[in-house]
């Protein structure tokens, strides 16, 4: 018994000192990532596209299928959701892959801004202390229209401007309930759900996203069955 606990308490130490190293290194990645360029610039720079659209400026209900999909507790936590990457975890541990990673809003713009798409501890890390950063110096309405302004929405749309114009010929405050949610579904995977693309796999996406929303309170089954009317 003794023989077997001395062994545990080796495996925790080792463990504990792997689980610091990484943190260690992620943080080293985070530090170096925002000295070569301070977070006010990476800022400016999103800021500073002609296709750029202001929180104000979004329909509410772009807004709510966005919150409902991407990051539920959005407006509620700190810059990480400690119940989605619980979750996340318990998924990959059953699927033994990478295959849910539990990031917030802010995580995804950190890595947009910051760091590669690629699946590594240290990189996580790293945008996990970004985000935080993210966090302490914007309101949840900036770093809402800062994630709307730099992720990719397929076709080479890397605004939701120009996505609502490329997609939908329109003005971001002409869309229709319906094209909001549609749009809210194609960064999930955008070679996959342009509507360009695949028109029925893009619907599927979007009704993945109304349950979403109705799960989430924004929206009754009844209201969905008549959003869904507006494409007939």
């Amino acid at each position: 018994m003794k023989k077997f606990l001395k062994i545990l308490m080796i495996l925790l130490l080792i463990g504990l000192s792997i689980a610091l190293l990484i943190i260690g290194n992620g943080y080293t990645m985070y530090k170096e990532a925002i000295e070569n360029e301070p977070l006010e610039e990476k800022v400016a720079e999103i800021r500073s596209k002609e296709s750029y659209t202001e929180f104000s400026e979004l329909p509410q209900m772009y807004v709510n299928a966005v919150i409902s999909v991407e990051d539920k507790r959005f407006f509620k936590h700190g810059g990480i959701d400690i119940i989605a990457i619980g979750r996340a975890a318990i998924n990959d541990i059953k699927a033994m892959s990478y295959v849910e990673g539990g990031s917030t809003i802010t995580q995804q713009l950190a890595k947009n801004m910051y760091f590669t798409q690629e699946k590594i501890m240290e990189r996580k890390i790293a945008e996990v202390f970004m985000a935080w950063e993210i966090e302490a110096n914007y309101s949840k309405e900036d770093i809402f229209e800062l994630y709307v302004n730099s992720i990719y929405f397929g076709d080479g749309y890397y605004t939701v401007k120009e996505a609502c114009e490329g997609y939908f010929n329109k003005e971001i405050s002409e869309m229709t309930d319906y094209e909001c949610i549609m749009l809210a579904g194609i960064p999930n995977a955008p070679s996959v759900y342009a509507p360009t693309v695949n028109p029925e796999l893009a619907k599927q996406r979007q009704r993945q996203v109304m349950d979403k929303m109705i799960e989430n309170g924004y929206l009754t089954e009844e209201e969905a069955s008549e959003i869904l009317k507006q494409a007939e």
